[in-house]
């Protein structure tokens, strides 16, 4: 199959890594890939880090001028190119290549929809989603619902993917945990609550340091904090002034970027997706997951779709997320029963999953 993922996303975030790690796997998987990015941004270099083959455009401009040029581009590689299926992960775009399809034909267009906000039920983006594209997959449960109950999709275009893990890198590694906690200096009895992402607001790291300081405050001296992330939005300097202010110092770590997360997730006892908004294309938390490390999350995006009712918490309550930590920190049998849980929700989600489910809407638009 010849495949053309467009991945116009200005960060490396995690509508910008569905994109990228589904074109890795169906190249692995034998499959032609070209994928589209913008220039001089961080999903495009990600995009050659991997090996992957780009082609950097303008391909959120907004001007009629150069609309009009990216037109006459796009007309061109798909010419050359001749993509069976074309797949946009964002909305910018997204007009030009439905245009396309009616002026060209020859190629099935997706529009997969890993995005924050719901779409506009407009005349525009109901003619693109209902009668241009051939599916629409979406990442989440309420990104699907409203595709169900406002857009009113047929079903049989509408497909619901959450993603999937490399769990040949994300797996249980008693010695990574092992030779991390060492590197850390954590002894055999600490527990350490760990939060994986970069450092924004929209991430919660404020709210998981203020939990961590009210129970460590409170007698459970035993936690200890490790912050698997760095400077974005947020700089590693303001939440550094944080954890000094709640004067838990002593037992945050910061690591910054490291080439061995997998390895870093496996040294916690317990991982937080403290997310206020947003998630919903959850990479940190399957990563957590497929390492079997008990996850806890705020119930926002797709989580609900990945993980029980009583490990998730109210978004921005610090109560709820210390409350939550403490249970599992004191009850080894909910421990369990939440990694226990995770690895049910996980057999169906690995690279393999994310590969063979994309491929079935392909084949069937086909």
């Amino acid at each position: 199959m010849r495949c053309i993922q467009v991945v116009n996303v200005r960060w490396f975030n995690a509508t910008a890594w569905y994109g990228m790690y589904l074109s890795r796997l169906l190249r692995e998987g034998g499959h032609e890939v070209l994928v589209l990015g913008l220039p001089g941004t961080l999903s495009a270099r990600k995009g050659e880090e991997w090996g992957l083959p780009m082609q950097l455009l303008d391909l959120n401009t907004a001007t009629p001028w150069g609309i009009a040029s990216l037109h006459g581009k796009l007309k061109a590689l798909v010419r050359e190119f001749k993509p069976d299926v074309v797949n946009c992960h964002r909305g910018e775009s997204y007009l030009l290549w439905g245009l396309l399809k009616k002026e060209l034909g020859g190629f099935r267009l997706i529009r997969t929809r890993g995005d924050q906000r719901l779409p506009k039920a407009n005349l525009i983006n109901r003619w693109l989603h209902n009668d241009v594209s051939d599916a629409v997959i979406t990442t989440n449960s309420p990104m699907t619902r409203h595709f169900q109950n406002v857009f009113h999709v047929p079903a049989d275009k509408l497909h619901q993917i959450l993603g999937g893990v490399d769990t040949q890198t994300f797996h249980p590694d008693p010695a990574a945990r092992a030779r991390i906690r060492a590197e850390l200096g954590y002894a055999e009895n600490d527990f350490v609550v760990g939060l994986l992402g970069r450092f924004d607001r929209v991430k919660g790291q404020h709210e998981m340091i203020q939990a961590v300081a009210r129970l460590h405050g409170q007698g459970l001296t035993r936690i200890r904090l490790l912050l698997l992330g760095f400077d974005s939005a947020t700089s590693e300097s303001t939440v550094r002034d944080w954890i000094r202010e709640h004067g838990i110092d002593a037992i945050t770590t910061i690591t910054g970027k490291r080439p061995d997360i997998a390895a870093c997730l496996n040294a916690l006892d317990l991982g937080v997706v403290a997310s206020l908004w947003s998630e919903t294309i959850a990479r940190a938390a399957l990563e957590i997951m497929a390492t079997e490390v008990p996850l806890i999350s705020t119930g926002v995006g797709v989580m609900p779709d990945l993980v029980e009712q009583k490990a998730l918490f109210a978004a921005a309550d610090v109560d709820a997320l210390a409350s939550r930590i403490r249970q599992v920190m004191t009850d080894p049998e909910l421990a369990e029963s939440l990694r226990q849980q995770q690895r049910r929700r996980m057999a169906n989600l690995s690279g393999h999953d994310f590969l063979a489910k994309t491929l079935a809407v392909y084949e069937a638009a086909l």
